[in-house]
C-alpha cells in the first residue's frame, strides 16, 4: 500500500482507539501531520488543549515557536512530519503514563517505519526516552546519534523554552545546528530500508525502539 494511504489508515484508526483512558476525554485524536516522505520526523509528547481542538499537532504558543526554530533552521513545517508519542491529550496537559505511552506505540512505529525518515527529531524527554532510555536530557541535548540507521537528535520541547526562559538560549543553539546535521545525514550510508507496510498491522514489541549503543555522536 502506498505511504500516505497507510498514513491515512492510521489516522483513522487514532482518531476512535479506545486503547487506553485517554480516549474518555478525547475531543480529537492528533495523528500528526507532514508529507509521507519526509526526510525528517519530529516527535513531541502529547497534545495540548489547542491540539485537541483541532485535531493536529503543534498549533498553540509551542507550535508556533516550533514553526521559528524550523524557519531558523531553514525548513518549512510543511517539509517534515510532525507527531507525539501519545496521540490524544493527557488530561490538565499531564505527563503520559506509561500505559498510554504502551497504546500508542504502535502508531507510531508503524508511522516511523511507513515514512522512513532519515532524522528523528525527539521534543522533550518522553519522545527521547524512546530512543536513549535511562539518560537525562539535561546530558544529550543538541546530540545527534545513529540509532537503527537514522540519525536522532535529542531536542528539549520548545514548551520547555516558553516556560523556562533559561532554556531558550540552549533551545535555539540545538536548532541552530539542524542544517548541518542534516547535511551529515545525508552524505551518511546508514539509512534506514525501506519496508511495507500494512495498515493493520500490530507490533508484537512496544518496548523502547532501540537499546543499542550509541554509535556516533555529533557533538
Amino acid at each position: 500500500m502506498e505511504a500516505d494511504k497507510v498514513l491515512e489508515e492510521i489516522a483513522r484508526q487514532v482518531v476512535v482507539c479506545t486503547r487506553c483512558m485517554l480516549h474518555h476525554s478525547r475531543k480529537n485524536g492528533v495523528p500528526g501531520e507532514g508529507p509521507a516522505n519526509a526526510e525528517i520526523m519530529l516527535i513531541g509528547e502529547g497534545p495540548g488543549f489547542y491540539e485537541n481542538e483541532q485535531g493536529r499537532p503543534f498549533v498553540g504558543a509551542a507550535g508556533k515557536y516550533l514553526d521559528e526554530l524550523l524557519q531558523k533552521a531553514g525548513l518549512r513545517r510543511s517539509d517534515v512530519f510532525i507527531t507525539n508519542v501519545v496521540k490524544c491529550r493527557p488530561p490538565g496537559n499531564r505527563d503520559p503514563l506509561p500505559e498510554e505511552l504502551a497504546a500508542c506505540s504502535d502508531f507510531l512505529e508503524r508511522q516511523i517505519e511507513v515514512i522512513n525518515p532519515r532524522i528523528i527529531i525527539t521534543l522533550g524527554r518522553y519522545s527521547m526516552a524512546r530512543f536513549f532510555p535511562n539518560v537525562r536530557i539535561s546530558d544529550v541535548h543538541g546530540q545527534a546519534r545513529w540509532v537503527r540507521g537514522r540519525m536522532v537528535i535529542a531536542m528539549y520541547h520548545p514548551a520547555a523554552a516558553l516556560h523556562q526562559p533559561s532554556l531558550k538560549l540552549a533551545v535555539e543553539r540545538d536548532f541552530a545546528r539542524l542544517a548541518d546535521y542534516i547535511q551529515q545525514a545525508r552524505q551518511s550510508p546508514q539509512v534506514a530500508a525501506k519496508t511495507e507496510v500494512s495498515p493493520e498491522r500490530v507490533s508484537e514489541d512496544n518496548k523502547p525502539e532501540d537499546n543499542a549503543p550509541m554509535q556516533l555522536s555529533l557533538f
